[in-house]
């Protein structure tokens, strides 16, 4: 029989999110009494029961020393935390990976879960341009594994406002930019998901200063995460979740209709199609 050895990081994660459950009941402890001991919320606790978190280090260590379960947590949670993704994106991944909702603005690129190989490949250059093949390989790789995400028909609901911008800055070249819009103009025709845009003309806006990602799930609280070059945050701060939904709406109204934005979607990848096929080009 299979030992926890076999088992994937993210179903690792929810075996001991199991265990936590276990121990914490064994100790009648309720999430928010076990969280004011661990200086989180009880939400955060049990989103770590569920395993949509992490067990952090630190955390473990702490964990073992109020339930007594004699190290299993500093023994187990290394192996569950390891993760293909940059460490400050891992976590919001694994997140991503089981919620039943995504809400996604983009200032800049097209989302990950859209990109085509060639966008991502031309993305992950421009990070890392002196990095070996084997490297971007690899990370294109992974981020084609995420995507598998939108295999299932109808979960999660993904639900996209596009900036202008993410249509109009070429990534890689006109070929690339033009298949790149057509996938997202295909999955938003089968209805695998919503997209608008948000033009150039709504002028300034309620989300200048970066990109957002809201996160639904059944069995526990909603997270919204934040990136920047090299830094991410994922929090489930009710506060701040809610000031992110509401900047989330406020762009939504401010932009296009699902309809008049992928014919805008289908319009620009038309033009970067005749663009590649140009004489000269």
């Amino acid at each position: 029989m299979s030992g926890p050895k076999d088992l994937d990081p993210s179903s690792r994660r929810v075996m001991i999110g199991e265990e936590l459950r276990h121990a914490r009941e064994r100790a009648a402890l309720t999430q928010q009494a076990l969280g004011e001991q661990l200086f989180v919320s009880g939400s955060y606790v049990g989103q770590m029961e569920a395993g949509t978190r992490r067990i952090l280090p630190d955390m473990a260590v702490r964990l073992d020393e109020i339930l007594k379960s004699g190290g299993f947590f500093v023994r187990h949670c290394t192996k569950a935390n390891r993760s293909k993704h940059p460490e400050h994106f891992a976590e919001a991944a694994e997140a991503e990976a089981v919620a039943i909702e995504i809400r996604q603005y983009e200032s800049l690129l097209i989302p990950g879960l859209l990109q085509t190989p060639d966008y991502a490949r031309a993305v992950f250059l421009a990070y890392q341009p002196t990095a070996p093949e084997e490297v971007i390989d690899e990370l294109v790789a992974t981020r084609m594994e995420r995507a598998h995400l939108l295999d299932d028909p109808t979960k999660p609901l993904l639900w996209v406002v596009l900036d202008e911008t993410a249509l109009r800055r070429v990534v890689g070249d006109p070929a690339v930019m033009a298949k790149a819009l057509t996938r997202v103009a295909a999955l938003a025709r089968r209805r695998r998901m919503i997209v608008q845009v948000l033009p150039f003309s709504a002028g300034a806006h309620a989300s200048l200063d970066g990109s957002l990602k809201l996160m639904h799930f059944d069995d526990a609280p909603p997270l919204s995460f934040v990136e920047a070059p090299s830094m991410g945050q994922l929090t489930d701060d009710p506060a701040i979740v809610a000031r992110h939904q509401l900047t989330y709406d406020l762009l939504r109204a401010d932009a296009l209709t699902p309809k008049q934005s992928l014919a805008l979607i289908e319009s620009v990848a038309e033009d970067y199609a005749h663009e590649e096929h140009a004489p000269g080009a």
